[in-house]
């Protein structure tokens, strides 16, 4: 964080940086709610359509929600911190995969493992869990790292 940036983030008073956190959380959900739906039509596709294993189903529906995501997150929850330099959205959806991405994937197949394979709960429910688990974390890599000021 650049010093200029800190000093407007001093100046805020508290209460409208925990209404303006507030509100990008809510938009973040919203984002991630809707990714939910394309994670889980895409996890039914492959599933389904093309009989792809639950565990690559699940990273390649984790991933399409990702990209989803990050498209959505650039252009509304944190719309006032981007650039339309294509270097620094390249950078921001390099950040973003490794971020948010590695959690996701590496958070949905662990969890999918445990929780369909060992567990046997059905494979959605299971996505279902596994995501709601990731979220939290993801929010704060994005506010702080992907989508710093």
């Amino acid at each position: 964080m650049s010093v200029a940036s800190a000093t407007v983030i001093s100046q805020t008073p508290q209460p409208a940086r925990t209404k303006q956190l507030g509100w990008r959380w809510l938009k973040f959900n919203l984002v991630g709610g809707i990714g939910i739906a394309v994670q889980l039509a895409t996890l039914w596709v492959l599933l389904h359509g093309f009989h792809c294993s639950y565990l690559w189903a699940t990273a390649l529906a984790v991933e399409t929600a990702v990209l989803h995501n990050f498209f959505w997150h650039h252009h509304f929850t944190w719309a006032d911190r981007v650039s339309g330099h294509w270097r620094d959205i390249a950078r921001r959806l390099l950040h973003f995969n490794l971020t948010n991405g590695a959690v996701s994937i590496v958070g949905n197949v662990i969890l999918m493992r445990m929780l369909a394979g060992a567990f046997h709960l059905p494979v959605l429910s299971a996505n279902m869990l596994s995501i709601a688990s990731c979220s939290i974390l993801n929010f704060f890599l994005s506010e702080t790292y992907v989508f710093r000021r």
